[in-house]
């Protein structure tokens, strides 16, 4: 998954003191309730930084790595707390910002030395930082990079060191031992399935050191849309310190390329769900609602970069009406102030943009008059918003003429003007959401952060205003212990019996290959398949730039054919195209393998948007029949000699009415799936969903001749 930054007076710690995963010092989370929400940024999985902890004086034997942050810069920091204010008020007077586009494109690249040689900011290797405290932050991220494998190979000692005493280890030879080459001789690579038993033992209640000598604390739930299944990511209490460490490099990585983002606030839509607990009595929840219901959220101390408009009461609201309707009354109050608009994944951004259009006009009457609409009912949030909400007949007049109006093209820059860009993640699967973003962003460039999951958080992209096309991350060192086991797409699956895959060590990557990444984590996760297909783009240092690619799990398969997510992707893509003459988008979409004809054939859901309502023609069944053949057409070898051979029928497209994948993102989250990580699936079997597909097709229409096939067409 694809996360957000952290205060700029935080720890931040080289590998010596983050092997050791515990605090360095008092941690001082004394901050002042009125002083209103303020969140690390959402990005890649979800905003978290909070806790404020200040470095320890050097001393004789310390590293350089340890010691990031002098005490200096500490007190600096805490001198530079303000006084209390209005509890959604920002600190300074707003300056005036031109049109968020344009701001933005002038914020493309990282600020020269000239320009800012008055202002005294500090040259680093990745740019001109905007503090000191930037600039140390820089500085980490460096010293990282370059001791890349010395540092793999101290986090790996690290963790088998403290899980000395942990059974699975011992069960494996490890016990005792903390060198690298016998681990990889002795620990298996493993998958999800073959760790289940461990997993359910500690589930159920055994408190026994199973994967870890550390306690685990709680499972971390995956998004629900992963493999079929919610798999359960053991943790630990220190995890949430690296993860802070990690979010405290991203603003000032984004300062690089965008300045003044302590000037305004940000617009995120972030939610909690409701957690469960296993039998053995440890909650199993998503890693945002963890970390939203954690102190180090609740009590985070003022950091004005990172000053945000939704209250906490909204975001920690499970009722996610409730939720979403006082985060977007926030935000349209506050819409002047507003610099960067965000979610976790763009498919949460664009439900935000959906529910303005529906609700609109309630918002507006709430403005106007000053009142909270009835339908809010939970008492903490109609605290929080009563001391910001005032009768405003201007702004709501204003709203109001916006959204009425048919074209809804650019309306994020026509409701906050100023913002800069736009916080999501828009890599893997979630690119198909990027001509959206576009249309009702008017351009806006869309920063992808952080590379992280329920299992590990990995690395930053370190130059996150690029193309979404051209993202890369950086993997961090000290986040865990990192392989890379080469992927062959036409290689058959490994059984039990087979020889252990030989792995490759980070900072032996080849560029331009492709690989599944594995992790050993502190929690005790050891040479786990994370499932995710990563391309090597570069080096950053020592330290591999990787693509995300897509998630190993094949999608669609009726005979010998294999579809991937990837390929499923692309083929739409290229489909989509012959919808561009009729003004038509494509703006979400699913499949099935349909095994109930005779032979069994891909049918792809497609819920269409045109830009231009009054002008917008629906396209013919001819052109969908097209479609249906372009996206054979872009399909592997191995489907298309099916289709010529009979064994697969042709591809269906099946156009579904509108808000068709709003009803079934609501089904999945009255069954437990998380809001937040909530990705539409893209592929279905679950009878109930598909049932609710095909309730709202509004036509159907299929390929209308085999798709070409022969040696020279891969």
């Amino acid at each position: 998954m694809a996360l957000p930054g952290a205060p700029a007076g935080s720890r931040v710690e080289g590998p010596a003191a983050v092997l050791r995963g515990r605090p360095r010092g008092p941690t001082c989370v004394g901050s002042d309730a009125r002083r209103g929400p303020r969140l690390p940024p959402p990005t890649c999985m979800a905003p978290r930084r909070a806790i404020y902890i200040p470095p320890c004086k050097p001393t004789a034997s310390s590293s350089p790595l340890t010691n990031t942050l002098s005490e200096q810069t500490f007190v600096a920091a805490r001198e530079e707390q303000p006084s209390k204010k209005h509890p959604f008020a920002q600190t300074k007077q707003q300056r005036p910002f031109g049109s968020g586009s344009l701001v933005v494109r002038r914020a493309m690249a990282p600020a020269t030395a000239v320009a800012v040689a008055a202002a005294g900011r500090v040259k680093t290797a990745l740019g001109v930082a905007a503090c000191e405290r930037d600039a140390e932050k820089l500085e980490l991220i460096e010293e990282l990079t370059k001791g890349f494998d010395a540092v793999q190979e101290q986090v790996l000692a690290a963790i088998l060191a403290r899980n000395n005493g942990a059974e699975y280890l011992r069960r494996h030879g490890m016990e005792g031992c903390t060198d690298r080459d016998a681990f990889k001789a002795r620990v298996p690579v493993v998958t999800y399935e073959d760790l289940r038993p461990e997993i359910e033992r500690i589930a159920n209640g055994d408190r026994s050191n199973i994967i870890s000598s550390h306690p685990i604390t709680e499972f971390l739930t995956s998004s629900g849309t992963s493999a079929g299944e919610r798999k359960l990511m053991p943790t630990v209490e220190d995890e949430l310190d690296r993860r802070q460490m990690l979010y405290s490099l991203l603003i000032p990585v984004m300062n690089l390329y965008v300045p003044g983002l302590d000037k305004g606030k940000g617009l995120y839509f972030l939610f909690i769900k409701s957690e469960t607990k296993t039998p053995g009595g440890l909650p199993a929840r998503p890693v945002l609602t963890s970390y939203y219901k954690s102190d180090q959220f609740k009590h985070r101390p003022y950091e004005p970069y990172l000053v945000y408009t939704s209250p906490t009461a909204a975001i920690l609201c499970t009722d996610s009406f409730q939720s979403m309707y006082s985060q977007m009354l926030c935000g349209l109050l506050a819409r002047t102030e507003v610099l960067r608009v965000g979610a976790v994944f763009a498919s949460g951004l664009l439900r935000a943009i959906r529910f303005l259009q529906l609700h609109w006009k309630e918002l507006a009457r709430d403005i106007e008059t000053g009142t909270l609409s009835a339908k809010i009912v939970e008492p903490s949030i109609r605290d929080a918003v009563a001391e910001v909400l005032k009768p405003n007949p201007e702004l709501a007049a204003f709203v109001a003429a916006e959204c009425a109006k048919d074209d809804w093209e650019g309306i994020i820059t026509r409701m906050w003007p100023n913002t800069k860009y736009l916080d999501v993640i828009v890599t893997g699967a979630m690119a198909q959401y990027i001509p959206t973003l576009k249309f009702y962003s008017g351009g806006l460039p869309m920063a992808c952060t952080m590379y992280a999951s329920s299992e590990c958080y990995f690395g930053l992209n370190l130059r996150p205003m690029c193309d979404p096309s051209e993202v890369t991350y950086t993997i961090m060192p000290n986040m865990g212990y990192f392989e890379l086991m080469p992927h062959d797409p036409e290689a058959p699956p490994l059984s039990r019996d087979d020889p252990p895959p030989r792995l490759v060590d980070l900072a032996d990557a080849e560029v331009g290959k492709e690989y599944e990444l594995v992790i050993t984590t502190y929690a005790g996760l050891c040479r786990y398949r994370v499932g995710d297909i990563l391309h090597v783009a570069g080096f950053h240092n020592a330290a591999p730039e990787f693509r995300f690619v897509r998630r190993k799990n094949v999608l669609l398969s009726i005979d010998s054919d294999k579809t991937d997510e990837a390929e499923l992707q692309a083929a739409v893509e290229r489909a989509a195209k012959l919808l561009e003459p009729y003004g038509a988008t494509i703006v979400e979409y699913t499949s099935e393998a349909d095994a109930t004809t005779i032979p069994g054939h891909y049918v792809v859901y497609w819920e269409l948007m045109l830009k231009d309502r009054r002008d917008g023609l629906w396209p013919e069944a001819a052109v969908f029949e097209k479609c249906c053949l372009e996206m054979e057409e872009a399909l592997n070898s191995v489907y298309r000699q099916g289709r010529n051979g009979d064994a697969i029928g042709p591809l269906e497209i099946r156009v579904v009415r509108g808000g068709t994948f709003e009803e079934v993102m609501d089904y999945a989250i009255s069954r437990g799936a998380s809001i937040n990580q909530y990705k539409a699936p893209r592929c279905v079997s679950f009878g109930p969903i598909i049932e609710l597909l095909n309730s709202r097709v509004l036509s159907k229409h299929f390929s209308p001749a085999c798709p070409k096939y022969g040696p020279y067409k891969k």
